[in-house]
């Protein structure tokens, strides 16, 4: 789809594309992204779950020393950040190579069906063929049938025989003092 192809009037690092833009985003844009991510937790029924301050935010993506932790892309449209991206660099035993995971992929619901969402999966896959990294990976909620029908629909393959574990909470606490 050439929509999804960056044109010159793209800012630097950004992708334009019927009316919106993909770019990395800056300490100015922690707050639109701490709104997006509450809005996917009430979204995926967890609103309680979204604890993040900005100083988190800022600490995670934008250190003063050091390298981030994570990475994030914004949505723009009218001048408004209406979806994001945030992903971090993973590492394959396998492969000894880098590569990328997706920890949110958001777009407000209003501006779903503009490409926003392959957008992203765009800029991102692009970034790791540049960096020469080997996966591009995410988890989706298994009640999440929109969501898996359009990965699918991008040529992502669900990983079913793997089943993800978290330990959280009281858990991880007693887990380390163990």
């Amino acid at each position: 789809m050439t929509a999804n192809l960056p044109t010159p009037d793209a800012p630097a690092g950004g992708l334009r594309a019927r009316g919106f833009t993909i770019r990395e985003a800056t300490p100015d844009d922690i707050d639109d992204l701490l709104r997006l991510v509450r809005e996917l937790a009430a979204y995926e029924k967890e609103p309680e779950s979204a604890t993040a301050t900005p100083d988190h935010f800022r600490e995670a993506l934008f250190p003063a020393d050091g390298h981030p932790a994570a990475y994030a892309h914004v949505a723009e449209r009218d001048g408004r950040v209406v979806g994001m991206a945030i992903w971090f660099v993973s590492f394959s035993t396998w492969t000894g190579r880098h590569g990328l995971w997706l920890e949110d992929l958001f777009v407000e619901p209003e501006q779903r069906g503009l490409g926003i969402g392959k957008a992203f999966l765009v800029r991102l896959a692009r970034l790791c063929h540049e960096r020469g990294w080997t996966r591009f990976e995410w988890s989706v909620l298994d009640w999440n049938t929109p969501s898996i029908e359009f990965y699918r629909s991008q040529g992502a393959v669900a990983q079913d025989e793997w089943t993800t574990f978290r330990v959280a909470g009281p858990a991880l606490e007693r887990l380390a003092r163990s």
